[in-house]
C-alpha cells in the first residue's frame, strides 16, 4: 500500500469515526505548542503595523483568496503586510499579487519534504485543522510543523486568520501582544456541527471577529455573546475589473464557481431548462472546475434538449470579460458568505438573478431595483425569473443600469479605509488617527451615494 494510501485512510477514520480521539489530540498538540509559539512577547509597533495574514493558499483560486490579496495590496500602502500561506502546490499564481506585499509558503509543495523525518510526518494526518474543516484533507503533520514556525516567526503586531482553522490558530497561538482578528468568509450556520462548536468556545480569545454580511454579524454576536470579542461587520471590497459595462446585447446568461454542492449548479441547470426550450437562441454559460464536473456533465448529456444551449466551461482569468460578454447573471448558490461574484456582475451592469440563500444576496440586491430574488432552492421560481428577465430587455437594462449605482458601495477605497481605522485601533497609540466614527452602511444605498462601511462604529 503506498504512503498516500496510508494517510489518505488514516484521514478518512478520523472524519468516520474517530473524531473525539482527533479532538483530544488536536488540544494536547495546541497546548505543547502554546510555550514555543504564544509565549513570544511582540515588539512594540512601529510607524507602520507589522500585519500577518494566514491564507490557505495564496497562489489558488477562489473568491476568498482573490479577496484578501485585493484587500493586502490596498493595505500595503499604510502597513507592512506579509501573507502567510499555509500550502503551494502551483509555481505560478492564479491571481496577480500586489507588489509590495510579501508572500511566506509554510509548506512548499513543488519540493518533496527534506529528509526522512519530513517525509514520516508528511503521512500523517494534520493535528492542528478540526476534523470537520474544509481543509483537512489537505493537511498533515509536516504541514502543521511548517506552520507553526511560520507564527514564531518575527511576531506581528496583528494576526489574521481567514477560514475557521486558520483563526483558531490565532485565537489560540498568537505572541503576547499580538491583536487577533478573524476574518468570516462564510457564515456560522454554513460550519459542521463540531466545528461551529469549537469556534463558539475558542473565538472567544479573538480580539475582533469580522463578518461580510450583517445577519452573520448577528448570528456571531448572539452566539459569543458576554465574550470580550468585538464583532464588526465589513463586506468584501471590489476589485479593478478591467474593461467596461457590458452592453447587454449578448443572449448568455452567465454563472461561474468551483463545481461543488454549495454551488448549485445541478438546481440551476434544471431551472434553465425549460427556459432553453422557450429560448433556443439564449444560452447559459457555466465557469468553473471542481469535484461536481462528472456530475454535471453527465447531467447535460442526459439532456439532449440542452445541448448547446448550456455549456459547462473550465474557470478563467479572464471572468470580468466574460461578464461583458452576458446579460444576466446567476446564482444558484445554497449558502454563501458574501458572494463576491454577484458584486462584479452588478459592477458590469448585468441583471442578476440569485437564490436567497444565507448568507448575503439579500444585502446585496434589493428585489426589482438592482436585481431579482426568489426562494431558496425553489428551481421553479428561479426558471421564472430567468424567463423574466430573458424576455424584458428593458427590465434587463433597469436592473443593470441601477446595479452599478449599488455596487459603487463596495469600492476598495471605502472598504479598504475601513480596515484602516480598524487595524490603527487595536494598539493605543495609534487610537488618535480612528476618533471619526465610520457611519452604517445603509440598507440599500441611494441612488449615486458613497456610504461608509461598518457592522458597528470603528473607532
Amino acid at each position: 500500500m503506498s504512503d498516500v494510501s496510508v494517510a489518505a485512510r488514516a484521514r478518512r477514520g478520523l472524519r468516520r469515526g474517530r473524531r473525539p480521539v482527533h479532538r483530544v489530540l488536536r488540544r494536547g498538540a495546541l497546548c505543547a505548542a502554546r510555550p514555543v509559539v504564544r509565549w513570544r512577547r511582540t515588539p512594540p509597533p512601529g510607524e507602520r503595523l507589522r500585519v500577518r495574514v494566514l491564507l490557505q493558499h495564496a497562489h489558488g483560486t477562489g473568491g476568498t483568496i482573490r479577496t484578501v490579496l485585493n484587500l493586502c495590496g490596498y493595505l500595503a500602502d499604510h502597513h507592512d503586510i506579509e501573507i502567510v500561506s499555509v500550502l503551494r502546490s502551483r509555481a505560478e499564481p492564479f491571481y496577480p499579487v500586489p507588489a509590495r506585499v510579501r508572500v511566506r509558503f509554510a509548506d512548499d509543495r513543488l519540493a518533496p519534504p527534506p529528509g526522512r523525518a519530513a517525509r514520516l510526518l508528511s503521512r500523517l494526518p494534520s493535528l492542528l485543522t478540526p476534523v470537520e474543516e474544509n481543509s483537512f484533507r489537505g493537511m498533515n503533520l509536516w504541514t502543521d510543523l511548517q506552520l507553526l514556525r511560520a507564527l514564531r516567526a518575527a511576531p506581528a503586531d496583528v494576526l489574521i486568520g481567514t477560514r475557521p482553522s486558520l483563526t483558531l490558530l490565532a485565537a489560540e497561538l498568537a505572541p503576547r501582544g499580538t491583536a487577533t482578528i478573524g476574518q468570516d468568509h462564510m457564515n456560522l450556520r454554513s460550519y459542521r456541527s463540531g466545528l461551529r462548536e469549537e469556534i463558539v468556545r475558542r473565538y472567544r480569545r479573538l480580539t475582533v471577529l469580522a463578518t461580510l454580511t450583517e445577519s452573520a454579524r448577528a448570528a456571531y454576536q448572539d452566539a459569543l455573546a458576554g465574550s470580550g470579542v468585538r464583532i464588526v461587520r465589513i463586506p468584501n471590497a471590489l476589485p479593478a475589473l478591467p474593461g467596461g459595462p457590458s452592453p447587454r446585447d449578448r443572449k448568455v446568461v452567465l454563472a461561474a464557481g468551483r463545481l461543488v454542492r454549495q454551488k448549485g449548479f445541478e438546481m440551476l441547470i434544471r431551472a434553465y431548462e425549460p427556459v432553453a426550450a422557450e429560448h433556443p437562441d439564449w444560452t447559459l454559460r457555466i465557469f468553473g472546475s471542481g469535484p461536481r464536473h462528472a456530475r454535471l456533465a453527465a447531467m447535460l448529456a442526459e439532456r439532449p434538449g440542452l445541448e448547446g444551449r448550456v455549456e459547462l466551461r473550465p474557470r478563467t482569468a479572464d471572468l470580468a470579460g466574460e461578464m461583458e460578454r452576458s446579460s444576466v447573471y446567476a446564482l444558484s448558490s445554497r449558502y454563501e458568505g458574501m458572494p463576491m461574484v454577484v458584486i462584479e456582475a452588478m459592477s458590469k451592469g448585468l441583471a442578476v438573478v440569485a437564490f436567497d440563500c444565507p448568507t448575503g444576496p439579500a444585502e446585496l440586491i434589493t428585489p426589482g431595483r438592482d436585481g431579482l430574488l426568489v426562494p431558496p432552492r425553489d428551481v421553479g421560481a428561479l426558471t421564472a425569473a430567468l424567463r423574466e428577465v430573458i424576455e424584458d430587455a428593458a427590465l434587463r437594462d433597469r436592473l443593470g443600469d441601477q446595479a452599478r449605482v449599488s455596487a459603487r458601495a463596495y469600492r476598495l477605497d471605502r472598504v479598504g479605509g475601513t480596515w484602516n481605522r480598524l487595524l490603527a485601533g487595536l494598539h493605543p497609540g495609534r487610537r488618535a488617527s480612528v476618533r471619526t466614527p465610520v457611519p452604517h452602511l445603509e440598507e440599500r444605498p441611494a441612488e449615486g451615494a458613497d456610504v461608509g462601511i461598518a457592522g458597528e462604529n470603528i473607532g
